[in-house]
């Protein structure tokens, strides 16, 4: 595997290709300075595959992590939010997933990474994903969604194995309070499994530092450092 450094001691990270879903997809990798850890994906926005979401692969590489960010639209980039609800519409849930999946399957078949399962960790339309993916792959064992919009339906979570842990603003007026306590409730119901639902004094979308009219650096620093503690927790 070719590695590009950015600096000594600096993750390295590169663009991949890989067969998923009975295609070839592209995302972005990072590698921790070690060259090795355990594995996370990294699901982006509604906006694509942007330097925000490569960003935070390169975060976590940081951290120990081998990160993969699969792009789920096909190297294209929304400009505005028009355009990034037409992408979102024309990605069906179903197939989100199932790129998924096959990005999971990458990452675990990486020499580099030491984990047999995996993190994953999404940013609104992403974050939904982390749910949808978790609910059906017991192979992503930590779920981290980051104000995660669910298209339509909660998903079934009787399959669900990943320990959840869901950051999310008290002002986001996409995802209600009462919709959040929907959530929780129905995951301990059908899974066992009691997620850890956060909410902090910040608007939705709050950890992307590239939209300075919503960013809360606090509420980021915040969930930032139990992402990580919870991932390293999970994952080893």
């Amino acid at each position: 595997m070719s590695e590009t450094p950015r600096s000594t001691g600096a993750p390295a990270h590169q663009n991949v290709t890989f067969s998923s879903a009975g295609t070839t997809a592209h995302g972005y990798l990072a590698l921790p300075p070690s060259g090795q850890g355990p594995g996370v994906i990294v699901i982006q926005e509604w906006w694509g595959l942007t330097d925000h979401i490569a960003d935070v692969a390169d975060r976590l590489a940081a951290e120990g992590f081998v990160a993969l960010a699969p792009d789920l639209y096909g190297g294209n980039v929304a400009h505005d939010s028009g355009e990034a609800l037409r992408m979102l519409q024309d990605l069906p849930v179903s197939r989100g997933v199932e790129l998924l999946s096959g990005a999971v399957d990458h990452l675990l078949a990486l020499d580099e990474v030491t984990s047999d399962s995996v993190g994953s960790v999404g940013f609104c339309m992403g974050g939904g994903f982390v749910l949808y993916q978790a609910a059906v792959d017991p192979r992503v064992r930590a779920a981290v969604p980051f104000y995660g919009v669910i298209q339509g339906e909660l998903p079934d979570f009787s399959g669900l194995k990943a320990e959840v842990l869901g950051h999310y603003g008290e002002r986001d007026a996409a995802i209600p309070a009462d919709s959040l306590d929907t959530l929780r409730e129905t995951i301990q119901r059908q899974s066992g499994i009691t997620p850890d639902i956060r909410l902090y004094p910040a608007d939705h979308a709050f950890f992307n530092d590239g939209r300075p009219e919503v960013h809360d650096p606090e509420s980021s620093a915040l969930a930032w450092g139990s992402t990580v503690e919870f991932l390293r927790t999970q994952l080893g």
